[in-house]
């Protein structure tokens, strides 16, 4: 299964919107969203074209949501 893959990544392995995606349950539209709001983390950005994000920022802010009230993010 790809998440039980991804889980098992090295914590610095870049990864691409449809693992974030699946990582999160947010949908492309509502990770670009809370990006520019500041509410998830950024992505790097390797051409004008490919977006990626740090495998343990992304389980970072997962577990921080999680401590801060069982799912929901502050705005």
């Amino acid at each position: 299964m790809e998440t039980e893959r991804i889980q098992d990544a090295n914590p610095n392995r870049l990864i691409r919107i449809e693992q974030v995606k699946e990582l999160t349950t947010l949908s492309k539209s509502s990770i670009n969203a809370w990006v520019a709001a500041g509410r998830f983390p950024a992505p790097r950005h390797l051409s004008p074209t490919i977006k990626v994000w740090r495998y343990s920022d992304i389980t970072e802010w997962v577990q921080d949501v999680l401590q801060q009230g069982g799912g929901h993010a502050e705005p």
